[in-house]
This record gives C-alpha cells, structure tokens and sequence, in this order.
C-alpha cells in the first residue's frame, strides 16, 4: 500500500510531466490501435481476394489482364505506398495479371492512353485528376468506341476523389475505401456511365463525368488554402476578403442549350447467344426474298434556345451522383442568381457548398438540356473546374455522351441507390 500511495505522490509532484506522458501514450494507443485495425481490414480483404484465385477455370481460358494506371504523387505522394500496401496484394491473390503504369509528370496519363493496348479491365489508382487524364486519353483515341467497353475500376488514392460516393460505400478509413473498391473490381459488378465532352474554339475536347463549375465561388475555394494560418477561420476568410476584393459577385453570360432527349434503351450488359444454324439460314432467306426497305433518315435541325443571365455561380453536370437512375438523357444546369448576395454567402457557409456545391439550389435556376453552349462576356478571366481540375475560362459547347463508359460498382452501393429511387 505504501507503495501504491508513493506512486501517486510522485505523479502529484511531477504533475506536467505526467500529463505529457499520459497524452503521448494515448496518442501512441490510438495509432497502433488504427495500424491493428488496418491490419485486420487488409487480411479480411486478402482472405475473399484468395477464394477468387482459387476457381478454377477451363484448359482455353487465360488469366484476366489488368492495366493499372497509378499516379504516385496523388495523396501528397502517398499514393504508391497505399496501392502496394491495400490493393495490389488483393488484385495478385485474386489471380489478376496486372500491369503498373506510373505517371511522371502532370498529363502523362492521356499520352499513355493513346499507346494502351486491349485489355480485360482499366484501373485508375489516383485522384480526380487522373482519372480525368485516362477518360480524355481514353475518348481521344480514334478506335475509343473500342476501348470505351472495356469497364474501368477507380481506386480512390487522391485528396479529391468525387466519383467515389457514386461507386463505393464510403467510411473514414482510408484503407477500408481502397480495399472495397478493389474487391468491387474483382466482383465485376459494373454500371454504365454518363460522360460530358467539353469543347473549345481551339484545343482537343476534354472529357468529365461529375461536371463544370465557373464562379465566384470557385474562384474563393481555389484561395482557401492561402489563409491556412487562420485554422478554423480561414474558409469564412477566404470568402469576405474575395467579397471585398471582387464586388460585386455577378458574372453575366450567354447560354444557348438543346432540349433534353429521351434515353436510349439500355444495352445488355451480356452478350446474347448465337442463334442455331437453321434460324440463321431462314432469316437469310428472308432477307433475300424480302429485303428491308431503308427509309431516308431526316436529320432535324438543332433548335438552340439561347438565354442571358446573370449568376453568381454556374454548374454543368451530369446525373452520376446516382448512377442506377435511370433518368432523361440531360445536363443540368444550376445558376446561383445575383440578388441577395450577402444572404447567399451566409447560406453557403451553412450548407458546406465546398464539399457538395450542388446541394444550395435555393433561389437558383434549374436547366435542362443534352448539350449546351456558353459564352463569356469580353474581357472575362478566371477558370473552370472540370472534375476539381482547373482549365482556362473560355467558351465552350458541352454535350452530353450518354453511358458511354462503364465503371465497376460496389454491389453495397448499387442495393443503397436503388433503394433511394424507389
């Protein structure tokens, strides 16, 4: 007992430097409790990669191919360490033969595409960024309607990673995100897509699937990181520093936009068997007697309705934040108007619109379309943000490329969106 009471005694006496070693064996608990529960993630995941690798599979047939396309500098340069670590081990034990391309330098990713050779799967391993990089590539080529088959997996290893909730169940473990992602390419569970072309006067076209922003409101998120030293502050500081620099917020601009089409009918995603050898023979004879009559197709004029309109901010975007809607072939257009302007920055706060801009739709107007075309005022500078990559302002026709990628989905998250639409 005396013991016990000296103990005590001490810790009384030597106050701060035991709450400094009580804080420092917390902190170090907490992160070798977080490595344990890595660790567990990443067995659990190996364990169903493993039974994968164990089918069998007939004398003809070949192991998958997987081209990797992995950007090490995404997640501050942690982005190889994680796919080596979470992912490739879960690709090998899963009997995928994999090839690793990695990217050097800021748009080597749509070079490479253009030397991609045919494949069972594409993977991107990075941010937005390269996934935007692959898809352009990827749409560039002059046989993409080839390639544009072939599904892609996206394993979420960048700082932005949008087109991750429409795909996966997401958590707070970034590890637990990578290796569901890997597991839902090895399910082969896929969805079909919508992708915008972006179009200028003079460079290539450039391929998104979230959509555009252009703003005064982008243009404040692209600072927020230069007032890093106000902590908490610095987003609101960002914001009424802009607002000072820059009133008034309003950008005028010209608009002119195509109706929304009816969607297509989905394509099986299976290929249909062949039919037998006498249903082919009768179908030829048919054809031979009473061959069909080709109409003229009419191509009807385009009708573009043009509008004027003031904004303080513009989203171009597509219906991929819920890809098993299946909804009107359309682009929609929200445009944040210019009154109230003080009120609106104080709601932008509220809703958090630099994580999900499209959620402040209050007093904003709604546009439709299958592609459109926007026209900046003479003199206007600032950027666009195509998939949170920034691109010179400009004026440029969208359209919209219906399903024309297609993506491997968690089975989880299909279930959850389907559930939300009914």
């Amino acid at each position: 007992m005396s013991r016990v009471v000296k103990v005590f005694r001490t810790l009384r006496n030597h106050w701060k430097k035991s709450t400094f070693a009580v804080c420092v064996l917390s902190y170090g608990g907490y992160w070798l409790y977080g490595k344990h529960c890595d660790k567990v993630l990443r067995r659990e995941a190996c364990l169903v990669a493993r039974e994968y690798g164990r089918q069998q599979i007939a004398p003809q047939e070949r192991l998958k191919k997987a081209t990797v396309i992995l950007n090490p500098a995404a997640c501050s340069g942690k982005a190889n360490n994680l796919f080596e670590k979470n992912a490739a081990p879960i690709l090998n034990l899963a009997g995928v033969e994999i090839t690793v391309v990695k990217t050097d330098y800021e748009g080597q990713a749509k070079k490479l595409m253009e030397f991609m050779e045919q494949t069972d799967m594409l993977i991107v391993a990075g941010g937005d960024g390269t996934l935007q990089e692959v898809i352009t590539g990827l749409l560039r080529r002059p046989d993409h309607d080839t390639f544009s088959n072939t599904p892609i997996g996206f394993i979420p290893l960048g700082s932005h990673n949008s087109l991750s909730p429409s795909l996966h169940l997401l958590s707070d473990n970034k590890v637990k995100d990578i290796t569901s992602a890997t597991l839902s390419i090895l399910k082969g569970e896929t969805v079909p897509l919508d992708v915008l072309q972006i179009k200028g006067d003079k460079d290539q076209p450039v391929y998104a699937l979230m959509g555009l922003r252009w703003g005064a409101f982008r243009d404040v998120a692209a600072t927020i990181s230069k007032y890093w030293y106000l902590g908490p502050l610095k987003t609101n500081a960002a914001h009424w520093f802009s607002t000072l620099k820059e009133w008034p917020l309003v950008r005028d601009f010209s608009v002119s936009y195509l109706a929304p089409r009816p969607r297509p009918p989905d394509l099986p995603t299976q290929k249909l068997p062949r039919p037998n050898l006498l249903c082919r023979i009768i179908r030829r004879l048919k054809n031979y007697w009473n061959p069909p009559v080709e109409g003229e197709h009419v191509e009807e004029a385009e009708k573009w309705e043009e509008q004027q309109l003031p904004t303080i901010e513009l989203f171009i975007q597509t219906h991929n934040k819920n890809p098993v809607e299946r909804v009107s072939l359309k682009i929609t257009a929200l445009i944040h108007p210019c009154t109230s302007c003080w009120h609106n920055i104080s709601k932008f706060h509220l809703k958090k619109k630099e994580e999900d801009p499209t959620t402040f739709t209050e007093n904003s107007t709604k546009l439709e379309a299958s592609a459109c075309q926007l026209q900046l005022p003479e003199g206007a500078s600032g950027f666009f943000n195509i998939d949170n990559e920034e691109y010179e302002a400009m004026p440029v026709e969208v359209r919209l490329l219906p399903r024309k990628l297609r993506f491997f989905m968690s089975v989880e998250r299909k279930e959850q969106l389907l559930s939300q639409t009914q």
